[in-house]
């Protein structure tokens, strides 16, 4: 149920339904599949088409064989990939998208060059953004465990920075400062990642880990709204006044995104990286898999057993 505060005020704003459980939930944000039916003002698809797409967290899940999205949150999947491939990609790259060029502000034109730190680079949302980044020209600076490496190198990061081989803030302090820095960790991380961001030169520190869910469900909608509101508030203005933006991300879903994405893909830029794949009978298997950590880019559930 974490979540179920905000995510029931998305779907019922005037609070219509006086039922509060939502339950059962269909789990799963992304998909890759075939259109089988559109609604009578969608132009852009037709039954047949080959298409991804990632859903927003307050419709039900994507982990069944028929999956309800609205036209703007999908888009034709990369020709290069197969279906499974493509299933790893639309949740964590819209997620890595809106922290990395919405949130952040870098793009395929200002990002040459720029110094870019990313922490728990070798998780989905990580192994995405190093690509990104790195398709946009920046010198790219990854963290993760030392198994992780070789992958990381592989997608194309500079340095590769081992968070277990002693004090990681020691580490990264003997590095010259960073343009951008993607958190993906959260936890004590906040409190020295910013003095490692270039002072008064718009650099920025963006996290994918706010307590506004969890504000939400613990103080309820409107005091949970003006606490997350006040913390991002009074954090915004003392990193400001330190020459450094604070900003926090959310996934967000967007059709337009996943074109964009879509061409990365293609154009060989962006390649996914999944870490295994489950049929759909194992699926609780898959989730303890998840619930261990250290994971290697994304674990897919195979739903209909088609490649």
């Amino acid at each position: 149920g974490y979540g179920a505060t905000a995510l029931n005020m998305k779907r019922d704003p005037l609070k219509i339904k006086s039922t509060e459980n939502e339950f059962p939930l269909t789990l799963g944000r992304d998909v890759s599949g075939v259109v089988m039916e559109c609604g009578l003002s969608v132009s852009y698809f037709k039954p047949g088409d080959e298409v991804w797409a990632a859903i927003p967290p307050w419709k039900q899940g994507t982990l069944s064989e028929f999956v309800v999205a609205s036209a703007n949150e999908v888009s034709f999947k990369p020709k290069c990939l197969s279906h499974t491939e493509a299933a790893s990609l639309p949740y964590v790259g819209l997620t890595a998208w809106s922290a990395i060029n919405k949130v952040g502000g870098l793009n395929q034109s200002n990002c040459s060059g720029k110094r870019v730190l990313i922490l728990g680079a070798s998780g989905g949302v990580g192994t995405f953004a190093v690509q990104l980044v790195k398709a946009w020209g920046a010198h790219v600076t990854a963290v993760c465990s030392h198994d992780a490496s070789t992958l990381m190198k592989k997608l194309g990061a500079d340095d590769v920075i081992d968070y277990k081989s002693g004090n990681l803030e020691e580490q990264l302090k003997t590095l010259p400062l960073f343009d951008f820095i993607l958190d993906n960790v959260g936890g004590s991380t906040e409190k020295w990642a910013l003095d490692l961001l270039k002072k008064w030169s718009g650099a920025t520190y963006v996290t994918l880990v706010t307590p506004f869910l969890i504000n939400m469900d613990r103080l309820g909608v409107a005091d949970g709204m003006l606490q997350t509101g006040v913390t991002i508030g009074s954090k915004t203005v003392k990193h400001l006044l330190k020459g450094v933006h604070y900003r926090w991300a959310f996934f967000m879903p967007s059709g337009p995104s996943l074109d964009e994405i879509a061409e990365l893909v293609d154009s060989g830029k962006i390649q996914p990286v999944i870490d295994q794949v489950f049929p759909f009978s194992e699926v609780p298997k898959a989730f303890l898999k998840l619930e261990e950590g250290h994971a290697r880019g994304k674990t897919v559930i195979d739903v209909v057993n088609k490649k």
